[in-house]
């Protein structure tokens, strides 16, 4: 597989012959997660997936960040402490990213766990002379790491003359940031510095590194942390281990609404807990992976409802290969073709559209194969076999049905095909009308009714 490195520009290939060490950038938990939280997650959620169909290992870290001015702010305004917040949204978090079909990371390490490993990375970087101490806290001398800007392409000589840079008289450069804060503003932790918490940036170089070791496989995010989020983890890692900090970088374009940048300031934010309530994860995750990761995507109504109709396709598939009973059609080389264009698509720089294109044409094919009575019990297995493959590769799940559930269902259709013989038809109207109030589609083919249970979608109604 190969992924092509936000650093270098080159298609770097990813090894999974070992364990394959991936870090994700998560959430500051002072709100709910949004829709271009999801698509980043869902992202690597579906990357972590495909190694692992592949045979690869994989030790996935996300952390959280837990401590941070916007949770202190959204604390003191709800008269709560940090804590209190941090521990509200981390738990929403699970139950949305639950609910989207997201298998939990290896590990989600939080910044306030490890306040102690982060202590002991400044002070190496003290003791190299690339970090300083002032009266506000401790610094990252920019200058020290002749490097800087590698990751973003900006150089050193553009941010000082065009950054908006917050002023601060304790600092050497302009450029510097801090690695810790010194502050009275609860909660604090004791350093050698002073009473205080950890800035932003350097709470990642501690817990990737150790977790994942110096030198890991995947360092992923949103592309809006490369600059500065990103560039600042490479170079405080790299002066303070003196090595290569991640062996590719892999960055997850914007959701973006009518072409703009969501934010709460012009109230565009949709919240997963929202898009959920309407469209169910399927149609998210569809919708996240529609188009190439490294670029944005814009939110719509009508994406998510070609999606929808999309999905229902895939229903009536799912359905059809159960039901398969027609005569064997001729032997054709489409299925491993499909299955083979579907890994080609995400083997090149995890290209989900095209996968998506593959998987779609595999659903298409099935129904018409399903509709011109074509469909056999042999060829509905294999194809049964490869459709499940995709689906759990995409964490795309197929509403499930209880026995209950199914004899209940098997009645009602068994009276209306007895009611049609009858030439009840207002009685076979009645049950059909009955089903589709359960979320139940029929579809009559020759000699014989098939029935599909549908995803609810509030959306759909």
């Amino acid at each position: 597989m190969k992924i092509k490195d936000t650093l270098s520009n080159l298609e770097h290939t990813i090894d999974i012959s070992n364990k394959v060490r991936i870090y994700l950038c998560g959430v500051t938990v002072y709100d709910d997660s949004h829709i271009g939280h999801a698509r980043t997650i869902i992202v690597f959620d579906v990357l972590r997936r495909y190694l692992e169909s592949q045979g690869a290992e994989i030790q996935l870290v996300q952390n959280f960040t837990d401590i941070d001015d916007k949770i202190i702010h959204r604390a003191n305004a709800e008269d709560k402490t940090a804590a209190q917040v941090s521990t509200t949204y981390i738990e929403n978090y699970f139950r949305d990213f639950d609910n989207l079909h997201v298998k939990r990371a290896t590990d989600y390490p939080k910044a306030t766990q490890h306040i102690d490993d982060i202590i002991m990375f400044i002070d190496k970087l003290i003791k190299q002379e690339i970090a300083y101490t002032s009266e506000n806290g401790v610094y990252f001398s920019v200058s020290k790491f002749p490097e800087y800007g590698k990751l973003s392409k900006k150089r050193i000589d553009q941010l000082e003359s065009g950054a908006r840079i917050r002023v601060d008289e304790k600092k050497k450069d302009p450029l510097d940031f801090a690695v810790w804060k010194i502050t009275d503003e609860k909660p604090t932790w004791a350093s050698p510095w002073g009473r205080g918490r950890p800035g932003w940036h350097i709470e990642c170089s501690a817990m990737s590194t150790k977790y994942l070791g110096d030198d890991f496989d995947i360092h992923g995010g949103g592309r809006d942390l490369i600059f500065p989020h990103h560039e600042n983890e490479i170079a405080q890692s790299e002066s303070c281990t003196r090595v290569r900090f991640a062996k590719t970088w892999m960055h997850v374009g914007m959701v973006t609404i009518n072409g703009e940048k969501m934010a709460k300031s012009t109230g565009n934010v949709k919240s997963v807990r929202h898009v959920l309530d309407d469209w169910g994860p399927n149609i998210i995750r569809l919708f996240c992976l529609a188009g190439h990761y490294s670029k944005p995507i814009d939110y719509s109504e009508e994406l998510l409802l070609e999606n929808l109709t999309k999905w229902r396709q895939v229903e009536t598939c799912h359905y059809e290969l159960i039901n398969a009973d027609g005569a064997e059609s001729e032997k054709n080389d489409t299925l491993a073709k499909l299955a083979r264009e579907f890994d080609q698509a995400l083997d090149d720089d995890f290209n989900t559209h095209l996968a998506l294109s593959s998987f779609f044409q595999l659903v298409k094919e099935t129904n018409r194969l399903a509709a011109d009575e074509k469909l056999g019990k042999e060829n509905s297995q294999a194809i049964k076999t490869e459709l499940q493959r995709m689906l759990d590769i995409l964490g795309l799940v197929v509403l499930e049905i209880s026995d209950k559930q199914r004899q209940e269902i098997d009645k009602l259709v068994s009276d209306r095909t007895q009611s049609r013989q009858e030439k009840r038809f207002k009685d076979a109207d009645k049950i059909r009308d009955e089903l589709y109030d359960m979320n139940v589609q029929l579809v009559d083919h020759k000699g014989k009714t098939i029935w599909m249970l549908k995803e609810p979608i509030r959306a759909d109604r």
